[in-house]
């Protein structure tokens, strides 16, 4: 907790310091009304007293209740103002962290408590700042001023109020000591459901197709049910406090009256009237103490959950990206749109069998290289180690004469345009999509968007919507269909104008011809361009420079298409699989 307190500016702490000040004399104006009316109460008893002293009296009581008020309300806005301001600034770090981790550094946490930790976890210690700061500073000024007030008079009645403030404080520790680790167990349930709904929600085509609403349900149940009991565990816990400290508080006032009566009863006229107003105002501290205690039994019970969920903060604020940025942010002259693999392997951090192992070629300037093979052979992995969303294992990763782990990942992204499988798409325009992001070449102007869109093939579609590029893309283009994304996802590509493309099985959604269409138009666009593409169609890399033929991990056959037809038997049975022998011999 303490740690993310850090991410406080010096305008918070200065918000903080007054804070403390103004609590300090809120709780100073509370424990003087006890003497006010301690003095009103002696005067009403007084012979000669007049209804002027009296007012008097009353007019001091009621000035410090106003002070106090204004002064709570002052400490609100303030506690309020930090806590919004550590939310703010708090997810601005998490949300940025996130951005530079990998690939298998997001695996580790999963999408669903990433979201919450982004949102939950923090609106949980916002809650507490903004609660606590008054609570947390006023609790103990308010228990050590009022008992250093009460000490002086009466040792019976201080005996009676240290066995309340002992019974509250063995309470508090024992339901603290229980509840504790529970709230882990919370948090990683809101996690779970979480991580069911958005399953639910991104898959709710295929539930309803399969009639498997009934199943989702029962699946969401069982995660509800665990953290509804968990919550309900953690609230019966801190339950039973409450009761406890009302118990407590009624056992003290009477303790306090009863020997107040005994002390009263067995003095002397003169000191019956001092003794009466004491025990008003002992009364009143012995009040104030335990209030604070039950404003800090408030605090206990909001912070172990705000602990919880700094450390799950914490846990991704320092976690460190294990792909390390390097410096180079220039060419090797005459090297550049070259892609060259030296005996690469790769396998995941916590696997034993290797994905890709001892893969070597050159892709030159100009040239289109294309990736085929079964499911599972690596053709997705081998192109992602290019834009460095993974690092090789063992051997070189080369782009312009350069190995990418020595790129500054900024440049390196520059240089290199990248269609993933599955398009995606943001929020907004068509406009907004196609120019997203930055480039080293800048913004596209308007003439290099239409070129995009014209070459992709998306002119089709867009030409025929009312606001043409400026029309609304919905969050993961769920307005358009998914060979328009895929459409949009390679014109969002073109735009950026780039040395080097990465195609990866970006055409899978679009028609024999459309595919035929855009490769021809794109063949003629990057002809300066390295073009390496991803397919698990045969139509689509036949005229490719260079084929290379990956099975296991393994690469075992590179060349055109007819040489491969001729010595790789995996590459002609993929071929033959998908066209006649008739038709591959007329490709």
């Amino acid at each position: 907790m303490l740690k993310l307190l850090k991410t406080l500016n010096k305008k918070d702490w200065l918000c903080v310091f007054i804070c403390a000040i103004l609590v300090v004399f809120q709780v100073w104006l509370e424990l003087k009304m006890p003497d006010y009316m301690s003095n009103i109460t002696q005067l009403v008893q007084t012979k000669g007293a007049s209804m002027n002293d009296i007012l008097r009296e009353g007019s001091y009581m009621l000035l410090c209740a106003f002070g106090s008020l204004v002064s709570a309300v002052i400490v609100g806005y303030f506690a309020s103002l930090i806590a919004a301001s550590f939310s703010l600034r708090t997810r601005e770090k998490v949300f940025k962290k996130v951005e530079n981790l990998s690939a298998e550094d997001i695996k580790k946490f999963s999408t669903s408590s990433l979201i919450t930790r982004t949102t939950n976890d923090i609106t949980q210690i916002e809650m507490l700042i903004a609660m606590g700061m008054q609570l947390m500073i006023k609790a103990p000024v308010t228990a050590v001023w009022a008992i250093t007030k009460i000490l002086g008079k009466s040792i019976e009645w201080s005996i009676v109020t240290a066995i309340a403030v002992l019974v509250l404080l063995i309470t508090i520790g024992i339901i603290m000591a229980i509840v504790m680790p529970k709230f882990k167990v919370v948090q990683e349930l809101i996690d779970k459901i979480n991580s069911v709904t958005r399953e639910n929600l991104s898959g709710i085509r295929v539930v309803r197709a399969f009639n498997a609403e009934e199943y989702q349900e029962e699946k969401f149940d069982k995660v509800n049910t665990k953290l509804t009991n968990q919550q309900l565990f953690n609230q019966k816990a801190f339950n039973f406090l409450s009761p406890v400290m009302y118990i407590v508080m009624y056992f003290l006032t009477l303790a306090i009256y009863f020997i107040g009566a005994i002390l009263i009863n067995n003095s002397n006229l003169s000191d019956k009237i001092v003794l009466f107003g004491d025990m008003i105002v002992f009364s009143s501290y012995a009040m104030q103490v335990i209030m604070a205690f039950l404003m800090l039994a408030m605090i206990f019970m909001m912070l172990p959950r705000a602990e919880v969920c700094a450390k799950r903060i914490n846990e991704v604020l320092d976690t460190k990206s294990t792909i390390k940025n390097g410096t180079i942010k220039k060419k090797m002259p005459g090297k550049e749109g070259t892609v060259e693999f030296k005996n690469v392997s790769f396998k995941y951090p916590d696997a034993d069998e290797y994905i890709l192992e001892n893969i070597s070629f050159t892709a030159n300037t100009g040239e289109t290289v294309a990736f085929i093979g079964s499911t599972g052979s690596g053709k997705s992995t081998l192109i992602n180690l290019i834009p460095r969303f993974y690092d090789a294992t063992e051997g070189e990763v080369l782009v312009d004469g350069i190995n990418v782990k020595e790129y500054d990942e900024e440049y390196l992204n520059n240089i290199i345009g990248y269609v993933p499988q599955k398009a995606v798409m943001f929020s907004g325009s068509i406009l907004s999509n196609i120019t997203y992001g930055k480039s080293i070449n800048g913004k596209p102007s308007k003439d290099k968007v239409k070129e995009a869109i014209k070459i992709s093939q998306a002119e089709e579609f867009v030409s025929k919507l009312k606001d043409k590029e400026k029309s609304h893309i919905a969050q993961g283009g769920t307005n358009v269909s998914g060979g328009q994304k895929q459409r949009l996802s390679i014109a969002r590509t073109i735009a950026r104008n780039p040395e080097i493309y990465i195609f990866d099985d970006s055409f899978s959604a679009l028609d024999y011809k459309t595919d035929a269409t855009l490769r021809n138009e794109l063949k003629k666009y990057t002809k300066n361009a390295t073009s390496l593409i991803v397919a698990q169609r045969i139509g689509t890399i036949l005229n490719a420079d260079k084929i290379i033929v990956l099975d296991k991990g393994k690469c075992v056959g590179i060349g055109t298409h007819k040489e491969l037809m001729k010595k790789c038997k995996i590459y002609k049975e993929i071929a033959l699989s998908q066209v006649t022998k008739e038709e591959l011999e007329n490709a």
